[in-house]
């Protein structure tokens, strides 16, 4: 499996929610950021208790994730970040395969047009996934993506995660 990807149903309130609960938290000493590249930073980190309603993305993921694994959810552990992606901003080629990581994937919480597309490098090929909230796309660690340059006039949001074991790493 290359990727995989799907759409939550009715996402539209757990995004409005999860955005709004974002901006509220940035700027404040509950976010600690990561990765600054180009004038932003990539990877935004918020504690599960500060934002929620994360937990309905992950346990979706952590489900679809044991799923495509053949394995239990309940031995799975998911970390994750937020990407912020203003105008001009892109996301540079990289992979996740560093630790224990069994799965990677983004959803995206809001998508303005021409926000930027995901690119996944599969053996000299490109792969081009253009963003749609409430859309989770699966993907092994191993995977070189990056994400386009924003070319809209509003700021992106989506959430990184990786699956691992349990008592791993992640």
């Amino acid at each position: 499996m290359l990727f995989q990807e799907l759409t939550l149903e009715d996402p539209d309130q757990l995004n409005a929610s999860l955005y709004a609960r974002f901006m509220e938290l940035s700027g404040t000493d509950r976010v600690r950021q990561s990765h600054h590249f180009k004038g932003r930073f990539e990877n935004i980190y918020i504690e599960e208790a500060d934002i929620p309603d994360i937990v309905t993305v992950l346990d979706v993921f952590k489900q679809q994730a044991g799923q495509l694994l053949g394995i239990s959810a309940d031995t799975l552990k998911a970390g994750f970040w937020f990407n912020a992606m203003g105008a001009g901003h892109l996301t540079a080629p990289h992979h996740h395969d560093e630790n224990d990581e069994l799965l990677s994937a983004v959803y995206y919480i809001r998508v303005l047009e021409n926000s930027g597309d995901l690119i996944l490098h599969d053996d000299g090929r490109k792969i081009r996934i253009h963003p749609q909230e409430g859309k989770l796309v699966m993907f092994a660690p191993k995977v070189v993506h990056e994400v386009t340059t924003n070319h809209g006039s509003g700021l992106r949001l989506s959430v990184a995660m990786n699956v691992g074991p349990a008592g791993g790493l992640i």
